[in-house]
């Protein structure tokens, strides 16, 4: 039963039981993408072209079976009767498939710049991890049945997600300002902006990002821009509602796709990715293995640049996960509010 009364909407949310419509359709995309995958990760061992790796180094094809082990256990939980046992099972292969494709967004730099990534095939299995930790989330919600909710048509982000949002964006300056440094011919870390430029030529970067390096642009730094105005938002008023100065658009709900799409994959990247390489900056940092400087100079310098670049992506990967899930949860509900 539904309650209406002053704008608020209470009652059960309807089609989020187990056995329900949108239930039932979960599972079958759950099912396909099993398929999929299992198929795709076969068929790239039977071609011996690996879809794992450390660092630049790829690993043996026959890891290419965990692949296939994952998304086995995902159709038997597709399969399996809903309950507390299959919720856990599909939230650990979540996790385990977000894991697989945490460094798409590289990929999509790449791409967006007019580089092809290292690895075609490990940037298919990059999108289908992503994609499968999605709709086993999804699955695994809805295997929890339905629940109450209450929904009002003025529901704001709460100040803890707008603190997140914003110490997101500030843990973020110190890479950007880093990379401008070196795009304005600027010397950080020991390293100039022409060595840094030399270093991007010699290992293929594209014409587009060498033209934007050498006109004081830095690409790396531009998408940090757009991701902070990505953080924002999620969680300002014209992150839902086009505002009046946008020409034809004014007023109009903003598709809730257009904000999620990106910030699901920049959370997914960004935050395994801080956190994986701040672990081994720690454990550079006591010796206990050591650290590759790369295009960087010995010891301190190389540790003082990853962690300006790895502690950003950390925070940042972390209030972006927390804006996103908000804004998932506030549009989710005011579009259930309003369905007919």
């Amino acid at each position: 039963m539904t309650d209406i009364t002053h704008g608020v909407v209470t009652g059960a949310t309807p089609g989020a039981g187990p056995g329900s419509r949108e239930s039932l359709l979960l599972r079958r995309l759950l099912l396909c993408w099993a398929a999929v995958h299992a198929a795709f990760a076969a068929g790239c061992y039977a071609a011996g072209a690996p879809l794992f790796g450390i660092g630049p180094h790829p690993a043996p094809a026959a890891l290419n079976w965990l692949a296939v082990a994952v998304a086995a256990c995902a159709a038997g939980a597709a399969l399996a009767a809903a309950g507390p046992v299959a919720r856990r099972v599909l939230w650990v292969l979540a996790a385990l498939s977000l894991v697989s494709g945490f460094s798409l967004l590289m990929d999509v730099i790449a791409l967006l710049t007019g580089a092809l990534p290292d690895s075609l095939p490990a940037t298919a299995h990059h999108t289908l991890g992503l994609l499968g930790a999605l709709i086993l989330a999804a699955n695994a919600r809805t295997a929890k049945g339905s629940s109450v909710k209450s929904v009002t048509g003025q529901e704001r982000p709460s100040r803890r997600v707008r603190l997140a949002a914003r110490a997101g964006v500030i843990a973020f300056l110190p890479y950007a300002v880093m990379k401008t440094i070196w795009a304005t011919g600027g010397t950080f870390a020991g390293v100039s902006g022409a060595e840094v430029l030399a270093a991007s030529r010699r290992n293929g970067a594209s014409e587009l990002w060498l033209a934007l390096e050498a006109r004081g642009l830095d690409p790396t730094a531009l998408l940090a821009a757009l991701g902070c105005l990505l953080l924002f938002a999620l969680v300002r008023p014209w992150g839902e509602v086009f505002p009046r100065w946008i020409p034809f658009l004014a007023g109009r709900p903003v598709p809730r796709l257009l904000l999620l799409t990106p910030a699901v994959i920049g959370a997914a990247t960004l935050l395994p990715y801080g956190l994986l390489g701040g672990g081994y900056l720690v454990l550079a940092s006591f010796g206990a293995v050591e650290l590759t400087a790369g295009d960087f100079g010995p010891g301190a310098d190389a540790l003082l640049v990853g962690w300006m670049g790895l502690a950003g992506f950390t925070v940042y990967g972390a209030a972006l996960a927390v804006a996103t899930r908000s804004y998932w949860r506030r549009t989710r509900r005011r579009h259930r509010a309003v369905a007919p």
